[in-house]
């Protein structure tokens, strides 16, 4: 969905000959994963991080419009939401210039984008819900302008047949009707890119799979939607929901969600793209010029232009991603379950910890989906999003246990030796991964600071949203600090 498309009004021709464009698409990409034509010599990571804006008393400002141009970077861009941007970070091989050199960059882009945003009267926050966020904010009027976003919504809607119903059972309870897909806006999340050959490809999502609730748990930091405390990371069930195309009657009937864990363990890379035709109709169902089979025959590289919008209607928490760039056609791992924030140090501690987990469990003789099944997979990640780091998860070999207890005891050191294996010296992985170590010794992290905080002010005699604004408006001063969030004090 990162592409420009127009406003228009789809046909049943248009529908069915994009269907027919999707199996061509399917059927070059299983000729390109036979003859091993992908680029693969030199992987690289990415980086993307959402983020809101907020005015200097922490409340929503809806002008990523102004700030966009403000910023005038092509790195950044809009998100579904008036009061969300966008930074892509640019990709890099996981060893370029060490840690020290990607945080450096990723700072001083953050810094400038603020710098910009504050001259027309906004600041950048990363965390995955602002706290401040109301209910009146998510109506169709916050929808950004670029026109995919008012066409994604339409369509969205005309399959479902009637407005959005969200609830979350939490500490508190939401239950809401939306006539938009904006409350999808508040999920604001840090994406991790990992490029991997076709060959390796369904080790490395089938480990990301088995660790996406580890990491949940760990990293958890949206605890308040709406002025309500629900789940530690709120963001899990209120993304399923608020793209959720499937009406009553069609969910009881077993229908697949648009946002979806998955069903099973995978063999290839072609299983995912295969799954995404056969579910699931088009939103969007936008053909383009290029006969894919013409372009592989003539000694080009197709863009499976079909193919690849399509996947970016369907939000897996772990997608597939097909690209191609001046070096040729890759495949990449888009790791989508962490929140935004709370700083970049959280961030590359995060990062670090899911690189070399995956790389180890990649490498194991019995590899942990063989010991695991999806299903409990799947609700590790249900867990963790309602727990977040008291969540106890179960793990092959041990049973269910506190996450804290199984990180340091079995995925931490199997993390370790995943960044060695991948040429990470000790110099280098020890700091970064020390911030996950202290945080599951402490047994904090930005949800529990915020929550806490919240309480504190509350009891101080602050009303819910007084409290809500205080903590979001000190949480900012905090991210500029850059201190892991596991140390920050409760005031």
């Amino acid at each position: 969905m990162g592409r420009d498309v127009p406003a228009l009004v789809f046909t049943r021709e248009d529908r069915r000959r994009y269907r027919d464009k999707m199996h061509t698409c399917l059927d070059v990409l299983a000729q390109m994963l036979r003859e091993s034509g992908f680029e693969s010599e030199r992987p690289q990571v990415g980086l993307e991080i959402e983020l809101n804006l907020v005015g200097d008393d922490g409340l929503p400002a809806m002008r990523n419009t102004e700030v966009l141009q403000a910023i005038a970077d092509p790195a950044w861009s809009s998100e579904l939401g008036r009061f969300n941007l966008e930074i892509n970070v640019p990709p890099r091989r996981l060893l370029s210039g060490g840690p020290g050199s990607w945080e450096r960059e990723i700072r001083d882009a953050l810094n400038h984008a603020e710098e910009r945003a504050s001259a027309v009267g906004a600041h950048l926050i990363m965390v995955g819900i602002l706290p401040t966020l109301g209910e009146t904010d998510v109506g169709e009027n916050a929808l950004s302008g670029d026109p995919r976003y008012r066409l994604l919504n339409e369509q969205i809607f005309a399959a479902r047949g009637e407005d959005l119903h969200i609830t979350v059972d939490g500490v508190d309870r939401l239950a809401m009707y939306a006539d938009a897909i904006t409350p999808e806006a508040a999920c604001t999340s840090t994406q991790f890119h990992l490029q991997v050959e076709p060959r390796e490809f369904a080790d490395y999502w089938n480990a990301a799979q088995a660790v996406a609730g580890v990491q949940i748990a760990l990293a958890a930091n949206s605890p308040f939607l709406f002025g309500r405390e629900l789940w530690r990371e709120t963001r899990i069930p209120l993304f399923e929901q608020a793209t959720d195309t499937r009406p009553q009657e069609i969910k009881a009937q077993g229908v697949r969600p648009r946002v979806w864990f998955g069903e099973r363990w995978i063999t290839s890379v072609f299983d995912l793209f295969e799954e995404n035709v056969r579910y699931f109709p088009a939103l969007l169902p936008i053909c383009d010029e290029e006969d894919p089979q013409e372009t592989l025959d003539a000694g080009g590289v197709p863009e499976l232009g079909e193919l690849t919008l399509h996947n970016g209607t369907i939000y897996r928490w772990n997608r597939p991603v097909y690209a191609v760039t001046d070096s040729g056609p890759h495949l990449r791992i888009e790791n989508r379950v962490l929140p935004a924030g709370p700083t970049v140090a959280d961030i590359l501690a995060n990062g670090a910890f899911y690189y070399g987990l995956t790389r180890a469990l990649v490498d194991e003789d019995r590899p942990v989906w063989t010991r695991m099944s999806f299903s409990v997979a799947e609700e590790n990640l249900h867990t963790a999003a309602r727990d977040g780091i008291d969540a106890r998860l179960y793990w092959p070999g041990v049973g269910e246990v506190p996450v804290t207890e199984l990180v340091l005891r079995r995925l931490l050191p199997l993390a370790h030796d995943g960044l060695e294996l991948a040429g990470m010296d000790a110099e280098w992985r020890e700091p970064l991964l020390g911030v996950i170590e202290q945080r599951c010794v402490s047994a904090r992290n930005g949800a529990l600071w915020q929550a806490e905080t919240v309480h504190d002010l509350e009891k101080a005699g602050c009303d819910r949203q007084e409290a809500l604004r205080r903590m979001t408006v000190t949480y900012m001063d905090y991210m500029h600090l850059n201190a892991p969030a596991h140390t920050w004090p409760v005031d």
